[in-house]
C-alpha cells in the first residue's frame, strides 16, 4: 500500500550506527510515502566533488564535521520528506537539537554484533577501518545510543528483521505518533 503524502510539511529523518540500514529504509519509506527522499552523506559527497572517506583523510574529521553540521541545518530547515544522517551527526549537540526539532526522528537501533555482521567487509567508512572493528563498533554503540536516543522520537530495533517488516515497524510508529495519517 502507498501512502501519499505529497505537498505535506512532514520532515522525517533517520539516525543510528553506520550499516544500520538508514539509507535503505530511507529509499523505501519515500517510496511508500511518495515523499522526497535525501541522503545526507550523499548530498555532502556530491557537493564535495570527493569521497567522506577523501574529505576525512584530506582535511580530519572535524573539517568534516564543520561541513556537516552546515548540510544538516539546511537540510532540516529547507527539506521536507525522508532525511537518511550519517552515523555519526549526533555528535554534534546542535545537530540533535535541530534533527530533534525540526523533524520526526527515529534511530533505527543495532546492536554492534548485528552492525559487524553486515559491515565486516566494509572499506568505504573511514571510522570504520580499524584492525577491530567490533570492538570499534561497541566503543561508538557506547558513545552513540545515549546521543542518538537524545535526538529521536523514538526507536525501531533492527535486529535482524526483513526490510519489510522493518518498513512497516517504522510506518508503524509513525502513525501511533500520528505523524503520518492511519
Amino acid at each position: 500500500m502507498t501512502l501519499s503524502l505529497v505537498g505535506s510539511d512532514i520532515c522525517i529523518a533517520l539516525v543510528g550506527l553506520p550499516g544500520s540500514g538508514k539509507s535503505t529504509l530511507g529509499r523505501q519509506l519515500a517510496k511508500r510515502l511518495q515523499l522526497p527522499f535525501v541522503d545526507t552523506d550523499h548530498l555532502i559527497e556530491q557537493r564535495l566533488g570527493c569521497t567522506i572517506r577523501e574529505y576525512f583523510e584530506r582535511e580530519g574529521e572535524d573539517a568534516f564535521r564543520d561541513y556537516e553540521q552546515s548540510i544538516l541545518d539546511e537540510i532540516t530547515i529547507s527539506h521536507q520528506g525522508i532525511i537518511s544522517t550519517g552515523g555519526g551527526s549526533v555528535l554534534r549537540s546542535q545537530n540533535r537539537h535541530n534533527l530533534h526539532e525540526r523533524c520526526t526522528v527515529v534511530y533505527l537501533r543495532a546492536s554492534p554484533e548485528e552492525i559487524y555482521r553486515r559491515l565486516k567487509h566494509d572499506t568505504k567508512r573511514p571510522l570504520l577501518q580499524v584492525n577491530d572493528l567490533l570492538k570499534r563498533l561497541r566503543e561508538l554503540f557506547e558513545l552513540r545510543d545515549p546521543l542518538y536516543t537524545e535526538a529521536s522520537h523514538f526507536a525501531v530495533d533492527i535486529a535482524r528483521p526483513s526490510s519489510a517488516s522493518l518498513l512497516n515497524m517504522t510506518i508503524m510508529q509513525l502513525e501511533l505518533a500520528g505523524v503520518i495519517p492511519k
